[in-house]
């Protein structure tokens, strides 16, 4: 995002979710939200978005496993970062948006600032999760059927990390980002960004969203149980 520019974001409203004309508030985005700029709605089946537009797609639905991928075809391949919001907590429908690359989070589990906060940051390719879609994840993998050559594989996996590295997978894995990381730890954004690109390198992951699923030990790999 050009920093003289706030971002343009696309409230996109699946067929299975409930009317809701202030949906997510009425007040949203303030006029002095320093990140969110303009807000349209779009439906089913979502035409607009293949004219251009949206920098985030924020998608209201029930059932993300059927409206998510319908919001993506509609997207047809275009690199536009995705926010689910659902009232589902079941990890497997967590866990599938989440390694779908989307953040996500539970209806009535988030505030309007943290509706911001969550665009803000798919912007620079991190997932965000709100704290019941992360106790979800992070509980799915807990749950796993590990048995000992695969908890000794997420061992050796961890050990390569140093033990700031590690504070910083710990915090990342609960959905926080760079700057918030920053500031528990007290160390500058920049040095966390640099910390979260040596993880990725030792652990072989593509991104955020793949380097938390390793961490727990959820990879596609090693499925995690569903609720």
């Amino acid at each position: 995002m050009r920093s003289s520019q706030r971002l343009s974001v696309a409230l996109a409203r699946a067929e299975d979710d409930r009317p809701d004309d202030d949906w997510p508030d009425g007040g949203w985005p303030a006029p002095d939200d320093p990140y969110v700029g303009r807000v349209t709605r779009v439906a089913p089946p979502y035409d607009t978005l293949r004219e251009g537009g949206p920098d985030v797609v924020v998608l209201r639905c029930a059932e993300p496993a059927t409206s998510f991928p319908e919001l993506l075809g509609a997207l047809d391949g275009r690199d536009v970062p995705v926010i689910v919001v659902s009232p589902r907590t079941d990890t497997g429908t967590v866990v599938e948006v989440f390694r779908g690359g989307a953040g996500y989070l539970v209806e009535g589990d988030y505030c309007t600032h943290m509706l911001s906060s969550a665009v803000m940051a798919a912007t620079v390719g991190h997932t965000y999760l709100s704290p019941t879609a992360c106790a979800a994840l992070r509980e799915g993998a807990r749950r796993m059927p590990a048995g000992p050559r695969e908890h000794d594989a997420i061992e050796r996996l961890r050990a390569l990390l140093s033990p700031r590295e590690r504070q910083v997978m710990e915090l990342l894995s609960t959905g926080l980002g760079a700057q918030e990381i920053g500031l528990r730890l007290r160390l500058s954004e920049k040095t966390v960004r640099n910390n979260l690109s040596n993880i990725y390198a030792k652990l072989d992951a593509r991104g955020g969203t793949d380097a938390v699923l390793r961490w727990l030990g959820a990879t596609p790999a090693t499925p995690v149980l569903r609720t």
